[in-house]
Order: structure tokens, then C-alpha cells, then sequence
């Protein structure tokens, strides 16, 4: 279907976009600094499987037909900054009070929840969607086949990718974090310093245009 030229070029440009920093390292990072490996990593593959939902509104033409209305483009940055905005202050709220669980308990928020909130921040942000709409069609030739299909494994291989480099991501910082986390009072300040990057991301996404 994709010849073995065009897979390998796609697999270089997408590893050089993924690991260019962005909105999602950025948040990835900070999360693992702030929370531990097991919560950078899963915030990571969250991302990682929003993409995949990203490639298939793409595959699909959804996303060329949302994205072609102001309003609702609008509506879904609205949204993504918003529910960045509340990470953001929940994790200057709540600022030091995971690690003091896992000192005293030995316990943590499941992988899980982290999961959930790298998908949903991924998903509802509009900029991945048109980065995907844009980027996905220059690897495709009608000519071998299925346009849609050929989408789909495009897709399906970024965000593989995804999840190998954000993971790394996740359990670098994780282990930087580890470190840093055995001083309580330097803990409350790192999840502070959390809670602002992602309260500056969700105020340039709210800003940014199409």
C-alpha cells in the first residue's frame, strides 16, 4: 500500500515533529517532573492515543469539515483551554499533596487517571487536528490504494512513535523528579510550576489562531 521509501521518510519527519518542543513535551515533561515516572509516562501515552483519534477524524474527513467552521473551531480551543486551565489550578491547588501520599502511604493516582487527562487535552485541542489534516495527506498516493486506509496506518505508526518518545519523555523526567520530590517543601513548588506551564498553554492556545 505505502512503499518502504515513503514509510521511512514519514517515520523521520515524525519523529523530528514529535520530539520538537511543543505544547504536548512541555506538558509530558511537567508532569513527570512534578508527578513521577508512572504519571509522565501515562499523561505521554494518553497523547500518544489522541493522535490516533486525530488520524482518524483526518482519515475520515471529519476533521477537514469541523475545522472549515470558525465557530466551531473556536468552540473546541475554547474547550482545550479550559480544561487545561483546570489541570492547571487543580495541580496548584492540590501542590504537593501526591507526594505526601506516596511518603506516607506509599500510594499515588493510578497511571490510568493521567492517561485520561493527556487523551482528553490531546484530543479537544483543534491545533493537533489541523496539524494532523496538513501533515498526514503529503505521505498518501491515491494511486496505490485507499486513501482513508493509508491514512489510517500513517496514523497509526505516529502515534507508535508517539508512544515510544513520550514515554522516554516520561520516564526522564519521571526519574528527575524522583529525586527532587524527597524534599516535600521543593515538591509543592514543582507542581505549582506545573500548574502554571499548563495554565500558559491553555492561555496561548486560547489566543492562538488557525
Amino acid at each position: 500500500m505505502i512503499t518502504t521509501e515513503v514509510l521511512l521518510a514519514f517515520l523521520a519527519a515524525s519523529a523530528l515533529v514529535t520530539i520538537a518542543p511543543g505544547p504536548d513535551n512541555l506538558m509530558v515533561l511537567s508532569v513527570g517532573i512534578s508527578r513521577g515516572r508512572e504519571a509522565g509516562i501515562g499523561f505521554g501515552l494518553g497523547c500518544a492515543l489522541g493522535c490516533f483519534v486525530h488520524t482518524l477524524w483526518a482519515a475520515l474527513g471529519i476533521g477537514a469539515v469541523v475545522m472549515a467552521s470558525e465557530g466551531t473551531f473556536t468552540v473546541l480551543k475554547m474547550a482545550g483551554a479550559t480544561y487545561l486551565v483546570y489541570i492547571g489550578v487543580m495541580a496548584w491547588r492540590h501542590a504537593g499533596a501526591s507526594t505526601l501520599v506516596r511518603l506516607d502511604e506509599g500510594k499515588a493516582e493510578p497511571i490510568t487517571a493521567h492517561l485520561r487527562r493527556g487523551f482528553i487535552a490531546n484530543v479537544i485541542n483543534p491545533k493537533v487536528a489541523l496539524f494532523f489534516i496538513a501533515f498526514l495527506p503529503q505521505f498518501v498516493d491515491p494511486a496505490r490504494g485507499a486513501v482513508w486506509a493509508q491514512m489510517v496506518l500513517l496514523g497509526a505508526l505516529f502515534a507508535a512513535q508517539t508512544v515510544l518518545i513520550f514515554g522516554g519523555l516520561g520516564w526522564f523526567a519521571g526519574g528527575i523528579g524522583a529525586r527532587l520530590q524527597r524534599q516535600p517543601g521543593l515538591a509543592v513548588w514543582l507542581d505549582r510550576c506545573a500548574g502554571a506551564i499548563f495554565i500558559a498553554l491553555a492561555l496561548h492556545l486560547a489566543t492562538a489562531g488557525r
